[in-house]
């Protein structure tokens, strides 16, 4: 992972989607793509309780790619795109062919620079999937399809109805492919997955760094799906090879990180270390209103999968006799790297986490945009990796440190207009 790639992805905190329609809180891709991915694992649990085998590590890996392509044709509108691709199939391939070239100087890593190529040429229709890998495309594509009218249903009190019919009606067009997929039809009859939805997002209304002015201004729901793409490219940074469990834990763990969030909110780091107990009362407190509001809300077949992932979540960790034990980074790379141990690189997602606190404050500072809070933010993240800091075979130092010049050679970020 390098500094361009991360400042590109961090984009999609700018993108504004419904720009062409009222909206009563800020609607950006990032967030967009987060529900989308929440929404991908409850559809892609219900399947896999059908007996579909999902491939998790080509969904996880298309979460980051479709982030990237969207950020790359923020300004073509999704109808339009629709209409190259039908219309203009040679331009639409030229037009993929572009997008590859925007990422081809970012992505050091070439292995993944070629998956992207596969994921352009999967989704465009001119390379085949791999055995197994359709479904998977399905259900992903459902997601996208649910998180946008999601997005349409929580702006449609401020639109009149006209500005939105012709909208709804291609959306639900769109989704009658998909309704063999029972995790879709709970979600679109507002069943207990809608519910445990519902409280997920939430998150997309909590603002991070509240008690000050920033830009740009990203949600918890936001911060949580960027923290997940930032493990897995930390993951592949560290040139372990990593069980897929290990992987999926890994992405999914980051993802969910800051689920108690739901029904607490965010409580801000200087206020959870008031007293040397209180982040140890705070944690217990979460975990009683989780089991107490969100618990109920899932299902038997992913409820202990989910708390396994926000229990100790920073934590190196396996499962060994039914029992979550605290790891070695040595013995997740060894005799615990084999996917019924269930490993979790929780210190890589509290890196991923801190990474992003560190570009969530380092980039309002650079666009003139500070106070007291985001300086002494700062400072306190880049003390917390001196010299010599190792996580999980990352050079965190180096890591943190590469950003102290952050955004002095790199322009800013400007905002972008991008619809359903």
């Amino acid at each position: 992972m390098n500094r361009s790639l991360a400042l590109k992805i961090f984009e999609g905190f700018s993108i504004v989607r419904w720009n062409d329609l009222v909206r009563p809180f800020d609607i950006v891709e990032m967030d967009k793509d987060a529900e989308k991915m929440f929404s991908a694992y409850i559809i892609g649990k219900y399947e896999e309780e059908r007996g579909v085998q999902v491939d998790w590590d080509w969904m996880i890996y298309a979460s980051l790619f479709d982030l990237l392509r969207k950020i790359a044709l923020c300004d073509i509108k999704s109808p339009v795109q629709r209409l190259i691709k039908t219309e203009y199939p040679n331009e639409f391939i030229k037009l993929n062919e572009w997008v590859l070239d925007q990422y081809k100087k970012l992505m050091d890593d070439r292995e993944l620079f070629k998956r992207f190529t596969v994921y352009i040429g999967n989704m465009s229709g001119t390379i085949p999937f791999a055995c197994g890998q359709e479904e998977t495309a399905r259900i992903f594509r459902a997601a996208h399809k649910y998180s946008t009218l999601r997005e349409l249903e929580m702006i449609s009190p401020v639109n009149e109805a006209a500005r939105l019919d012709s909208i709804r009606t291609q959306i639900n067009a769109d989704l009658q492919q998909y309704l063999d997929l029972r995790g879709l039809q709970m979600l679109i009859t507002r069943q207990k997955p809608f519910e445990f939805l519902m409280r997920i997002e939430q998150l997309r209304f909590q603002t991070r760094w509240n008690q000050t002015p920033r830009v740009p201004r990203t949600s918890v729901l936001g911060h949580c799906f960027f923290v997940a793409v930032l493990t897995l490219l930390l993951e592949r940074e560290t040139g372990q090879r990593m069980c897929r469990g290990r992987s999926y834990n890994n992405f999914f763990s980051a993802l969910f990180h800051d689920l108690p969030e739901s029904v607490t909110r965010d409580i801000i780091s200087p206020v959870k270390q008031a007293t040397l107990a209180l982040p140890n009362v705070v944690k217990n407190i979460e975990d009683q209103i989780v089991a107490q509001e969100l618990v109920p809300l899932m299902d038997d077949f992913y409820r202990d999968e989910v708390l396994y992932f926000t229990s100790d979540e920073f934590s190196n960790r396996a499962m060994i006799d039914s029992h979550a034990v605290h790891v070695s980074w040595e013995d997740l790379n060894g005799r615990y790297n084999e996917d019924s141990f269930r490993p979790v690189d929780g210190r890589l997602v509290r890196l991923a986490d801190h990474y992003a606190a560190l570009m969530e404050a380092e980039l309002s500072i650079r666009h003139g945009i500070t106070s007291r809070h985001l300086v002494d933010g700062r400072a306190n993240l880049l003390k917390a990796y001196p010299e010599g800091t190792v996580i999980n075979g990352i050079d965190a130092y180096a890591l943190f440190h590469e950003n102290e010049g952050l955004c002095s050679k790199d322009q800013g970020f400007a905002s972008h207009a991008q619809n359903s």
